[in-house]
């Protein structure tokens, strides 16, 4: 069985490796030409979702009825680097995400973040971490739709963390509608400080949208706290928060 665990990985990683170096540049310098990301991001998108059938990942979706029209922001938890196939696949529209600083650095794939509207976060340096936060927020209002991981990192045993504030914050300037999503078993298929790779199956479900317009800044724990509720709802009881008391991060000198 490990050995298997590891002939996946290793196929996943050659394959992406090929995919990015001799796909990568067409995309992109279509992507820049025609100014239109939304082909690069659906190929970057299948891709992922192709190789990630391949090895024996299954996704099942639920509730996808309930997203609402226009601009939303799309909160997921967080719990393995296999996160981003399921919610991103599930999601039936082209979005932006709010990702680590470090993914921009890496070549090509940097450049398709850009291209695409993606935005870093530094969260190691608070005033940045604000910037990139105010431009989210500048994009949604603009007509991109969001996603993100509002625990700010992934959780070792696949129970919901507490959130950080900043995709609030967004959410409230910006006036959209939230759309908590849960995602299921993504844990056991990659798990964190894991390279190994496991077949099974990934359950998205999407819950009802909430609507940041109706909050103002100084409630931004309080509809973290909603948030956090209605994502718990959304996950197994092995993924459900130890701590209901604990939705919310508190804050910190470095990180909002």
């Amino acid at each position: 069985m490990l050995h298997n665990a590891m002939i996946r990985t290793a196929i996943v990683a050659i394959f992406l490796s090929l995919y990015t170096l001799i796909a990568g540049p067409f995309l992109l310098l279509h992507a820049w030409i025609t100014g239109n990301p939304d082909f690069l991001f659906r190929a970057g998108v299948s891709g992922a979702y192709f190789i990630s059938y391949v090895v024996g990942m299954r996704i099942k979706v639920e509730g996808r009825e309930k997203i609402p029209p226009g601009v939303c922001l799309f909160l997921a938890n967080h719990t393995s680097f296999a996160d981003p196939v399921g919610t991103v696949s599930a999601i039936p529209r082209r979005i932006a995400i709010l990702a680590k600083k470090s993914l921009f650095s890496i070549p090509l794939i940097g450049w398709a973040f850009r291209l695409a509207k993606f935005v870093p976060v530094d969260r190691a340096n608070k005033e940045s971490a604000m910037a990139s936060v105010d431009l989210a927020a500048q994009r949604m209002r603009q007509g991109i739709s969001f996603l993100a991981y509002p625990e700010g990192t992934r959780s070792y045993d696949g129970r919901l963390l507490p959130f950080k504030k900043g995709v609030f914050i967004m959410a409230i300037k910006a006036g959209v509608q939230i759309v908590p999503m849960g995602q299921a078993g993504a844990h056991r298929i990659a798990p964190k400080k894991s390279l190994k790779i496991h077949p099974g199956q990934v359950v998205v479900r999407f819950g009802d949208p909430i609507d940041a317009s109706k909050y103002t800044l100084d409630q931004r724990d309080e509809l973290a706290t909603r948030v956090h509720a209605a994502m718990a709802d959304l996950l197994p009881a092995d993924q459900k928060p130890l701590d209901t008391s604990n939705a919310v991060k508190k804050d910190s000198p470095t990180r909002p």
